[in-house]
C-alpha cells in the first residue's frame, strides 16, 4: 500500500501540491469576514509584506511535516468503508486540525521572525476553528492529487 508521501511528495507532484496549498491558504483568508476576518486579513497582509513569497516558502518548509502528520488519517481512510476522501477529511476535522497545529506551534516556538510569531500568536487561539473550516478545501485538494 502506498503512503501519502508516495502520492503527494514525488518530484513531479510536490510542486503542484505546494501551489495548491498556497491557493488554499489564500482562499481561506479571502473567505473570512467580520471583525475576526479583518484581523486575519490584516495579519496575513503584514506577514506577506515582511517578505514577498513567504507563504510559498513556509508551505514548502511545512508540507513534508503536514503529509507525515496526515499519514495516520490516510491509513484510516484507506482501510475504511470506501468513503470519499473529502468526507473522511471533513469527518475528522478536529483530529486533523490538532495534528497540523502541532507542527505550526512547534515552528513558531523556534522561529526568530518576530513579526511572523507575533501574527501567529495573535491568530492561534482560534486557529483550530480556522483549520477545521478549511477541511472541505483540504479534502478537495487531496482528491485532486489522487488520494
Amino acid at each position: 500500500m502506498s503512503t501519502l508521501a508516495d502520492i503527494l511528495l514525488t518530484e513531479t507532484s510536490r510542486p503542484a501540491l505546494i501551489r495548491d496549498c498556497v491557493e488554499l491558504v489564500d482562499g481561506e483568508v479571502r473567505s473570512k469576514s467580520g471583525v475576526s476576518g479583518f484581523a486575519i486579513k490584516a495579519a496575513y497582509k503584514a506577514v506577506k509584506a515582511v517578505k514577498p513569497g513567504i507563504i510559498k516558502d513556509v508551505v514548502s518548509i511545512l508540507v513534508d511535516d503536514f503529509v507525515t502528520q496526515l499519514e495516520a488519517t490516510y491509513q484510516d481512510y484507506s482501510a475504511g468503508d470506501g468513503t470519499d476522501i473529502r468526507a473522511h477529511v471533513k469527518g475528522n476535522g478536529p483530529k486533523i486540525a490538532d495534528a497540523l497545529l502541532v507542527i505550526t506551534d512547534r515552528r513558531a516556538a523556534k522561529s526568530r521572525h518576530r513579526t511572523l510569531v507575533k501574527a501567529y500568536k495573535k491568530l492561534r487561539p482560534k486557529g483550530k476553528n480556522h483549520v477545521i473550516e478549511a477541511m472541505p478545501g483540504i479534502g478537495d485538494m487531496l482528491a485532486k492529487h489522487g488520494v
